[in-house]
């Protein structure tokens, strides 16, 4: 139990994940599967960026003494580069969803396949 009270942060990405992935699987509308893989990537986000925390670590910065440990920067400029491709994925989405709307009348997949196959 105290392990998953010292990782509790890594439960909570791992629910969110889960969450993400049913809505994903689950669903059969185009507009909610993007909403799960959107949570998703949120949590890829928070488990990149808790990593890379350092308990009682200090800002790495070139002043001063600096601890044994410090935080790494890595892992937040790793995060700003994939909101920036989550956003870009998002929005190529969105216009897919948007054009598919207009050209079959619906963005369910169960609607569009059994449209697809007669």
């Amino acid at each position: 139990m105290e392990t998953v009270l010292a990782h509790l942060d890594y439960v909570a990405v791992a629910v969110v994940f889960c969450t993400g992935l049913y809505i994903l699987l689950a669903r059969q509308n185009l507009l909610k599967k993007l909403i799960g893989l959107n949570i998703m990537e949120t949590a890829v986000f928070a488990f990149i960026v808790t990593t890379g925390m350092v308990d009682d670590g200090d800002p790495p910065l070139l002043a001063g003494d600096l601890g044994p440990a410090f935080a790494s920067p890595l892992p937040h400029a790793l995060v700003l580069t994939g909101i920036v491709v989550a956003v870009s994925m998002t929005s190529l989405a969105l216009a897919l969803i948007v054009r598919i709307h207009c050209e079959h009348g619906t963005i369910e997949l169960d609607e569009l396949l059994d449209r697809d196959g007669s």
